[in-house]
């Protein structure tokens, strides 16, 4: 039975009636990695692990969810949704009903079942893929139209104002926006993307270290005040200047005497993150995807010396997968903390890489490492039974 068959009769199961699917993907990073927020350049791509979303309409005005990876039911009004952060799953479906509906989009009440096959608190955006799958059914539902760009930002800020976790908008938009065997250059300013069609021969091989991390509760939250606090002081001099992308490697370095250590190694990864990204873009564009590998390798190292998002095991991770052949590229994924590392894999090389990675990590940690080969995917759409 296909992943929508089984759905609609788990869906039936429990509702009894029948609904409507959708999915929206995960993602990964290849490079560009806490530049959003700092409305830089990133460089993700869909993968091939979604998050699926059942919904039928209701008579009344409530939300009644199921999620089975929590094995848990949550109702909600769609006329007293408020932002509260309980740090549960539900605060991102609901977020953004919240969102939706405070954009003007009045939504029908609704039975939910929720099914996430992104890996959770892995860096790979499970909640973006549950927000995103949820925010394109109800607007389905309620038979309103928008644009996958309006869906990305509001989704957005529903895990903004209502989860409490202030992430950038890279997330949401490669789930609505991912296409298939191709990484995304995106632009978290202008929102303008340009698609790059990865290698053919090339799979993403996402190693999950198995340490997980909130980032609703964590440091990513920090991360962003650094960098917040950074413009602060460079405005001082640079009054031109409204985030770090606005900022030249030559302008940091020369009003260094305005930060403390800390606030410019924070900025001084952002800077070098975004020139890194473009140059990363370039290679793929032009085919030199051997560049990756050196491109790939310093924004970990500068993940895990300036901006101190790394782990230890996220460190033996990449120090195992440079080791290995047929590797172009390696590093952290995601806010850090934990998580997955990314790899660019040849093909031919990705079950040897799978096995001797997980090997060299077990017997570095004791731990057995989750690892996952995926193409890049496409983004969110309405699922029909195979």
């Amino acid at each position: 039975m296909d992943q929508v068959r089984e759905l609609l009769a788990k869906f039936n199961s429990r509702f009894h009636s029948t609904p409507k699917v959708y999915r929206a993907p995960g993602r990964v990073n290849l490079i560009g990695e806490h530049t959003d927020y700092n409305e830089g350049f990133v460089l993700p791509a869909a993968i091939g692990f979604s998050c699926w979303v059942a919904i039928a309409p209701r008579d009344d005005r409530k939300l009644a969810l199921y999620s089975e990876n929590f094995d848990e039911f949550v109702e909600a009004e769609l006329d007293y949704l408020k932002p509260h952060a309980s740090g549960k799953w539900a605060d991102y479906p609901l977020g953004v009903a919240w969102a939706l509906e405070q954009a003007g989009n009045r939504l029908r009440g609704a039975n939910i079942y929720i099914l996430g096959e992104v890996p959770l608190g892995a860096g790979l955006s499970s909640s973006a893929a549950l927000e995103v799958a949820a925010g394109f059914a109800l607007m389905h539902l309620a038979q309103h139209a928008i644009t996958l760009k309006e869906l990305a930002v509001l989704c957005q800020h529903a895990e903004n104002e209502f989860a409490g976790a202030r992430c950038g908008i890279m997330d949401q938009f490669v789930a609505c926006h991912g296409r298939a065997g191709n990484a995304m250059l995106l632009d978290c300013r202008s929102l303008d993307s340009k698609l790059l069609p990865l290698p053919p021969k090339v799979r993403l091989v996402i190693c999950n270290t198995m340490v997980k991390h909130n980032i609703g509760s964590s440091e990513y939250n920090v991360r962003r005040q650094e960098c917040e606090e950074g413009v602060r002081q460079l405005s001082k001099v640079l009054p031109e200047i409204r985030a770090l992308r606005d900022v030249s490697l030559a302008d940091l370095e020369n009003n260094r005497g305005l930060l403390n250590d800390l606030i410019y190694k924070r900025c001084r990864h952002v800077v070098t993150e975004n020139a890194r990204t473009r140059a990363a873009a370039a290679a793929l564009q032009s085919g030199e995807v051997a560049a990756l590998r050196q491109l790939m390798a310093d924004p970990h190292r500068s993940l895990r010396d300036d901006c101190e998002v790394s782990c230890p095991e996220l460190d033996i991770m990449v120090d195992l997968a440079m080791r290995q052949p047929g590797v172009l590229g390696a590093r952290m994924n995601g806010g850090g903390f934990g998580g997955c590392k990314i790899n660019l894999v040849n093909a031919a090389d990705s079950d040897q890489f799978r096995e001797r990675a997980a090997q060299g990590y077990r017997a570095a940690t004791g731990q057995r490492p989750d690892i996952y080969v995926s193409e890049a995917s496409e983004g969110v759409a309405i699922a029909e039974p195979g």
